[in-house]
């Protein structure tokens, strides 16, 4: 057991000021990587950990997500690689301070965002409310949760230096922030938190995001273009915004290209902290859906944003710009923490594409640094002044952002005179000399009082360095200019060897696909009513004289069938869903592929607390077109009186974009549920149904009414002169007497991990569509990364007691990916017994489905 007693603390002290985090009494501007314990095996955490100290990097932030320690209601666990203080114990090992995140909401793309299923089952409770029943559920994790972190702050030998409440509140319309952010800050206290307390602000809005309370440090998450010219502007003016408070710049997350975060440093920025840097991936049924531009969109279990390591542990070429700017910022250490920034003095001529306002720090103790950024893809060149020496032209390699040095004292460094001016990057300073980094030729002038002697240097090449010696006067300093490759360098890390190896045999098992119990239930219930918080659920009935079902409120993953015929796949996102009946046995299948991530209002599985499942389903009995009869109400865009009659949107203005309302009493019969569909909408309307107002999205255009409602119905929307489209009138009828069986997570995994025997077979295998069945596939080897292709076929791959994760191969129906590759999935060598276990699923609506090729390429392990 680590000893983390107060007795193990030797001078540990941890504090923020204007000038960021001070640790143990040093002012550094801080480099942070996002790095996921829940994302990785435990098996690789002490490695991933040292790649991210080996880039120079100070610092992780590590979110905590609620739902992976609780996995159900009451039940805790932080065993194996859920072991969160073992992860923080080996960062601090590493030499590395911890920024940690407990939420509750943490986003990450994460099933829910960390949020329980289950929350949205207990009614009236408010999801990130000061509401007492939601403040209540935070607290039982918090007991949890703080403790852990509490225990190992840094001041107490442990590895935390500042505790994130909440993520990016104001995204989210939270009523009374004050009050929200103060209980949690409370919570925090009360558990023995002494570190900063911080929280992220997503667009922009401090108080949005910190609710105005004392003790909680507002902090930044910048997503610019990496190519816009206007970065500069925006974050200086937030730097100016926080320094007026007395505080620190923080940006808690921000892009991965270290052009931009150079550009962010000279805006004034003393913590960068680009989000994910690490890549990992998402083990088990925890991917989230969410928005990210359109509508909709699974993450993928491979979870990538293109950062220094990929999911997999392979270091890519930005890790050598990682340590060459570490190297920058711990060379210039507290004298950098402390510099102003301000719009950049002294660029004559910039021959590239640019900022538009570039900018420049001026250094505690003399001396300033200005990004000049070169943001196009062709070398450039730039000028800029130089006392005593007049404009100094120097190159701008493709892509990047110099941080040119003018007028840096070095007596700091033990060395005699200033660094009149430098190009490249000073990545070390002491007696032996300066040490310099660059891709790109560059030029060095130092003095002592008054003169000054330049000189230019070639472009070093890797493991080739650039050696000069500069005299002036009775002064001379030793010079070494290395490219980026051999700053910091690291012992060579093991690499993938070999071409991807196609996996052609195959045992197809005697294994059931489905072991619950089913019950049954009046209507069909949502997924987490039955306890499948992650996971499948299975519906059955009977159909009678059904010709046309409406599904309100399914997701995710939707697979139907008639008589066992199966239909094409549905992601319908909570939208409501018309199917024609095909015959008298109707079963359903849903899979939960994530719970929303962010809260977009349009669609309904895409808010917040939003439940999985199959929904409502609705036997259409009757309908009735009702484009016609509506009155137009245009305010003052007409004279007459009474009102105008005319089809819904069909009404012509010289007004264009004014609200118009079209209003009319709908023939439902007061017994009987309904659903306008609202047909060919364009843009988002106001349905105001008795009195009652409802926002209505294109993406899912219908009103269900309830027994009684749609007496006096108004439609208002911006006016446009064409005709909407039309509107239909459904009369409803419930679909009862329903089987459930559920099939939580856990139940698919230990399904998985039977033992079976089966008939070999060799790849490409068909299935049917709706049918399932079990593979084993042999594996070579140590750590793999598998890749599925096929078509009509979703493949579920298994393996050391954990879902890997999931494909869905070439289909129509098919959702939008983000976030990493679709196609992949990682076996860790640590898990690798030989073989895999895949739950192949054939879809409908194309060619047969068929699992046509598996293969298996080395990883570094």
């Amino acid at each position: 057991m680590t000893d983390l007693s107060n007795a193990a603390v030797v001078n540990r002290t941890v504090g923020l000021g204007a000038s960021g985090f001070v640790l143990d009494g040093r002012e550094e501007a801080l480099l942070c990587a996002s790095l996921f314990y829940f994302r990785l095996p435990r098996e690789v955490w002490e490695a991933r950990l040292a790649q991210v100290r080996a880039t120079g990097y100070r610092a992780i932030d590590v979110y905590l997500p609620w739902n992976f320690h609780e996995t159900s209601p009451g039940v805790w666990d932080f065993e194996g690689r859920r072991d969160v203080g073992a992860f923080l114990d080996l960062a601090r090992e590493a030499g590395l301070a911890v920024i940690a995140r407990p939420g509750p909401y943490i986003c990450s793309e994460w099933d829910g965002g960390a949020l329980p299923a289950w929350l949205g089952l207990e009614a009236g409770l408010r999801l990130r409310q000061a509401e007492p029943r939601f403040l209540a559920q935070v607290g039982r994790w918090f007991d949890r949760a703080m403790p852990i972190l509490a225990e190992r702050q840094w001041d107490r030998g442990g590895s935390v230096v500042a505790v994130q409440l909440e993520n990016e509140l104001d995204f989210f319309d939270t009523h009374d922030r004050h009050a929200y952010v103060s209980a949690l800050r409370d919570m925090a206290v009360g558990h023995g938190v002494e570190v900063p307390l911080i929280a992220c602000a997503g667009q922009g809005d401090l108080v949005g995001a910190t609710g105005g309370v004392e003790g909680v440090v507002p902090a930044f998450n910048f997503y610019p273009d990496d190519r816009s010219p206007f970065v500069e502007a925006e974050v200086r003016r937030y730097a100016d915004l926080v320094a007026e408070r007395g505080l620190p710049l923080l940006v808690t997350e921000t892009n991965r290209r270290h052009t931009t975060l150079r550009r962010l440093l000279a805006s004034g920025a003393t913590l960068l902290a680009p989000y994910l840097q690490a890549s990992g991936v998402d083990l088990g049924y925890t991917p989230s859906v969410g928005n990210w531009g359109d509508p909709g969109g699974f993450m993928t279990h491979d979870y990538d944003f293109g950062g220094y390591l990929s999911p997999v542990g392979e270091a890519r070429p930005e890790t050598d710009e990682a340590r060459v700017l570490a190297a920058f910022a711990r060379t210039l250490g507290p004298a950098l923490a402390r510099a102003t920034t301000r719009a950049a003095e002294g660029i004559a001529e910039v021959a590239a594409a640019t900022s538009d306002s570039p900018s420049q720090l001026v250094l505690e103790g003399g001396g300033t640094v200005t990004g000049v950024p070169n943001l196009g893809e062709e070398p450039g060149a730039a000028a800029v002044t130089v006392a005593g020496l007049g404009e100094v032209r120097f190159a701008l390699a493709p892509f990047s952002c110099a941080l040119v040095l003018r007028d840096l004292p070095l007596a700091g460094f033990g060395l005699p005179g200033t660094l009149r001016f430098s190009s490249a990057d000073l990545v070390g300073a002491g007696e032996g000399g300066l040490e310099f980094a660059s891709r790109t030729a560059s030029v060095v002038a130092l003095g002592g009082d008054g003169a000054a002697a330049a000189v230019e240097l070639e472009a070093p090449e890797p493991g080739a360095p650039v050696r000069a010696t500069v005299r002036s006067g009775a002064d001379a300093w030793d010079l070494v200019v290395r490219h980026p490759a051999d700053v910091d360098a690291p012992p060579s890390a093991p690499a993938a060897t070999g071409e991807p190896e196609a996996l052609t045999g195959a045992v197809r098992l005697d294994l059931a696909t489905r072991s619950g119990e089913a019950s049954s239930h009046e209507l069909a219930p949502v997924s987490e009513a039955v306890g499948v918080h992650r996971g499948r659920t299975h519906y059955a009935t009977s159909l009678e004289e059904e010709r046309e079902l409406l599904i309100e409120g399914a997701a995710d993953i939707v697979d139907l069938a008639f008589d066992g015929r199966a239909l094409p796949s549905l992601v319908p996102y909570g939208a409501s869903v018309l199917v024609p009946v095909e015959g008298g046995r109707f079963a359903a299948t849903v899979e939960t592929w994530g719970h929303a991530n962010f809260d977009d209002a349009r669609l309904p599985g895409l808010a917040i607390g939003s439940l999985r499942g199959l929904g409502r389903v609705w036997s259409v009995t009757a309908r009735e077109d009702v484009t016609a009869l509506w009155t137009v109400e245009g305010d003052e865009q007409w004279a007459g009186d009474p009102a105008p009659v005319r089809s819904l949107g069909g009404w012509s203005s010289t007004r264009i974009g004014r609200p118009a309302t079209y209003r009319r009493a709908l023939p439902v019969d007061g017994v009987h549920h309904h659903a306008l569909h609202l047909n060919g909408l364009e843009r988002p309307c106001e349905v105001n149904v008795d009195g009652s107002a409802r926002v209505v999205s294109p993406h899912d255009p219908w009103v269900h009414l309830a027994p009684g409602e749609g007496r006096d119905v108004a439609v208002t929307l911006p006016h446009w002169p064409i005709t909407q489209g039309g509107a239909d009138l459904l009369r409803l009828a419930s679909v009862r007497d329903w089987t459930v069986e559920p099939q939580p997570d856990h139940a698919i995994i230990a399904l998985a991990q039977r033992e079976s025997g089966g008939e070999r077979v060799e790849l490409p295998v068909e299935v049917a569509p709706g049918e399932e069945i079990w593979l084993d596939v042999a594996v070579p080897s140590g750590g793999r990364s598998l890749r599925f292709e096929g078509a009509q076929v979703r493949v579920s791959a298994f393996a050391g007691g954990e879902l890997l994760g999931r494909v869905w191969t070439d289909d129509a129906a098919r959702p939008r990916f983000t976030g990493g590759d679709p196609g992949r999935l990682w076996l860790p060598g640590a898990w690798n017994t030989g073989a895999i276990r895949l739950l192949v699923r054939g879809t409908a609506g194309g060619a047969r489905p068929r699992l046509t090729r598996v293969t298996a390429a080395s990883t570094p392990e």
